[in-house]
């Protein structure tokens, strides 16, 4: 079996792949929601985005349910082989050597900056809610001064700008063929055991 090669076992269990490709169809559609109205496409589409946002919350309390008592923080968590990997990296050494780990440190900086990104814009898109009419409350937007409304649209549309580069920058770099088996283990499960090999 070569070295690329997908292993037998399960890398992403189904749980979790259906968690990935619900975050990934929110963030599309609250991207394109938000965005074409920008460019000059009209639609209602307060709604949609609200709607979207909810459910991307929904799918992120999962996942950190997960994260804390299904598959624990270790895998996620940087460590000392972690920032040997960073050097080794820059100065063009090789990973012999190292703990193997089912993520590199690449993937975990990835992971921590979307964690990030996308925590700030569901805390201020949950907080503009308040601003509209929906089933569940009346509108309230005096529930922040205006200068406290201004930081919270400027973090939601910082967030939210960064989230579009951390995605196209997701997409590019898992159609790359080395990374063609982690792609197939998100679709299918099965895939390497591990992205850094010891």
């Amino acid at each position: 079996m070569a070295e690329n090669s997908p292993a037998s076992e399960i890398r992403h269990k189904l749980a979790d792949r259906l968690f990935h490709w619900s975050m990934a169809i929110c963030v599309v559609g609250l991207g394109v929601t938000a965005f074409l109205p920008i460019i000059g496409i009209k639609f209602e589409w307060v709604p949609w985005h609200w709607v979207l946002g909810v459910l991307l919350t929904v799918a992120i309390l999962f996942h950190i349910y997960r994260g804390l008592f299904v598959h624990g923080l270790g895998n996620m968590i940087p460590r000392g082989d972690d920032v040997k990997e960073m050097a080794k990296a820059v100065t063009g050494g090789t990973t012999a050597g190292l703990a193997a780990a089912k993520y590199d440190v690449l993937q975990k900086t990835y992971h921590w900056t979307v964690a990030v990104t996308v925590l700030a814009s569901l805390v201020t898109g949950l907080l503009m809610l308040v601003k509209i009419d929906t089933v569940f409350w009346k509108r309230n937007p005096a529930l922040l001064s205006d200068p406290t409304w201004g930081w919270v649209y400027v973090i939601h549309g910082a967030s939210a700008m960064l989230l579009l580069f951390l995605f196209i920058l997701h997409l590019y770099f898992n159609f790359r063929p080395e990374h063609r088996d982690l792609l197939t283990a998100m679709l299918r499960g099965p895939g390497p055991a591990n992205a850094r090999k010891g």
